[in-house]
């Protein structure tokens, strides 16, 4: 219990809030973390409330990623042409293509939908219910807001934001693909063959790992801020536009962690097979 009484207070100066905020933000993360094996572990997770959920994200997110993604994929394809065509290099389009769609383009496409589309709705439904006080009413009967809400939420946006990725890496490529060869003549076998050549599986694992990150991410600071809403004509609207922002930053911080420890983990790209 205890998820209502959190809220900011006005009167705290603006970086002591902030901690105060991040402090707060990672217990809850630990108290879902925890929560979520339990509700696994007994099998207690809701498949309908899941499914619901992941629905709703996949519905919301999944057009407005791919209205970005085709013309990020033009977009590199004719920068990356021309700029091959001044280097003498048309034939490795494909491995830039790759690098730059699947190791960091897809997962923060698929983030910034879940955080600024999935998350403000999560957020916005799940504030509704704090100042209607349906969660408080929960916990006084004994059921846990954060099994019952915030779990299926918090899993159905690792699923999208893995698939989503998935979608978004091959319209991307897909993209860049058919851009080079229909609009700037290029042969299509030297953009496969270097795509292939540049391109491992150990990248498209880094990538979908990012995307779980950040899907997990966004959930939890979208759960968390409408589970702290204050009561009031405005507090809803607070809360999600303090989510979305919140939710953009953190994601920018774990891509750049994440992109470090890949980078040692994982060799650079034709250092290893």
């Amino acid at each position: 219990g205890g998820l209502m009484r959190h809220g900011a207070s006005p009167d705290r100066g603006a970086v002591a809030d902030a901690l105060h905020q991040s402090g707060l933000l990672l217990a809850f993360s630990v108290r879902i973390g925890g929560a979520t094996a339990r509700v696994l572990a007994r099998r207690r997770l809701s498949l309908r409330e899941l499914l619901e959920q992941a629905w709703f994200l996949a519905s919301v997110t999944t057009a407005p990623a791919l209205l970005v993604t085709v013309p990020l994929g033009v977009v590199i394809a004719l920068n990356v042409g021309a700029m091959a065509g001044q280097l003498g290099a048309e034939g490795y389009g494909g491995a830039v293509v790759a690098f730059v769609i699947v190791a960091q383009a897809a997962p923060l496409i698929c983030a910034l939908m879940i955080s600024g589309v999935g998350g403000a709705a999560m957020c916005a439904d799940l504030g509704a219910r704090t100042i209607r006080e349906e969660v408080e009413a929960l916990e006084v009967m004994g059921i846990s807001a954060a099994e019952r809400f915030v779990v299926p939420r918090v899993v159905a946006a690792v699923l999208v934001s893995t698939a989503l990725a998935c979608l978004v890496m091959a319209v991307g490529i897909g993209a860049s693909l058919g851009f080079q060869v229909f609009v700037l003549g290029e042969a299509p076998g030297a953009f496969l063959a270097s795509l292939s050549e540049f391109s491992r599986v150990r990248d498209f694992v880094a990538a979908e790992v990012k995307a779980a990150v950040f899907g997990a991410l966004a959930a939890l600071v979208s759960c968390f801020k409408g589970l702290t809403t204050r009561a009031g004509p405005s507090g809803v609207g607070d809360a999600v536009n303090e989510g979305v922002v919140l939710a953009f930053i953190l994601v920018f911080v774990a891509n750049t962690v994440l992109t470090e420890v890949f980078a040692v983990v994982i060799p650079a790209g034709g250092a290893s097979g």
